[in-house]
């Protein structure tokens, strides 16, 4: 299993103020599988993508990723795990503005140690990779929604993780763009092996979907089998890109 929740449950707040964020929930995802999970405001989709991300911890209940007991590691262990386990795609990108698209791709590396021209080096072809060679030099605010978007992809893979989170990949780009980055998304799932999990409002994304979960009032309901989309792709060009990156890989030691 790449992902185990075990009667999960997260509470904010006490008294009349408590909040019942997800009601014990239990749900497996193996390892390779591209799960989508859907469900709207207030349904408690937001604090379940956050603690299948390591960035919260539940109140009651186990969380395993990649077999690792994540609510059991210590604040410091947990940081090095996410950095190494798990790729994260925030919906506003998250981009440092003052680092070009190549540096904040490489920065992930660079925190786990790697060597700067190394980290560098697999930057530059995840770039390749989603499109964005020639953009590699571009601050953020020099890009548009759509390439941060992609930059942002591969900073979510700099690290080869084998599970990909995804918040709202496609809630601030246009349609054209959201096509691109769906076809991305199919890539990572196919080519990178990665497990992918993606919280969504938009239908189309659900046909990248392996599963559908949907989510209300804090609880969690598997859909019957999504409606399935190819999205254009050269994934010829995809696997070149990755046989690139798996030689750099042997260099850095991922």
């Amino acid at each position: 299993m790449a992902v185990e929740l075990r009667n999960v449950t997260k509470i904010y707040g006490n008294g009349v103020a408590r909040t019942v964020a997800l009601d014990n929930v239990s749900l497996s995802i193996s390892a390779g599988e591209s799960v989508v999970l859907m469900g709207p405001s207030g349904s408690g989709k937001t604090t379940l993508l956050n603690i299948v991300a390591a960035l919260d911890r539940p109140t009651s209940g186990e969380v395993y990723i990649m077999g690792v007991d994540v609510t059991r590691l210590p604040e410091g262990k947990l940081e090095r795990f996410r950095l190494r386990n798990i790729g994260y795609l925030f919906q506003s990108y998250n981009l440092i503005p003052y680092l070009t698209a190549e540096q904040n791709v490489a920065l992930p590396l660079i925190a786990l140690g790697i060597r700067k021209e190394l980290a560098l080096l697999r930057a530059r072809a995840l770039l390749e990779f989603v499109g964005l060679e020639k953009a590699a030099g571009l601050y953020p605010h020099q890009m548009s929604g759509g390439m941060q978007q992609r930059a942002a992809i591969a900073r979510a893979l700099a690290a080869n993780p084998p599970l990909i989170v995804l918040d709202e990949p496609t809630s601030n780009i246009d349609l054209e763009n959201a096509a691109g980055v769906l076809a991305l998304i199919t890539a990572v799932n196919k080519i990178f092996k990665a497990t992918v999990f993606i919280a969504t409002h938009d239908p189309d994304v659900a046909r990248v979907a392996t599963r559908i979960v949907y989510m209300r009032g804090g609880k969690a309901y598997e859909a019957a089998e999504p409606p399935r989309r190819e999205f254009k792709l050269d994934m010829g060009r995809a696997a070149e890109i990755y046989e690139k990156l798996r030689l750099i890989d042997e260099l850095i030691g991922l």
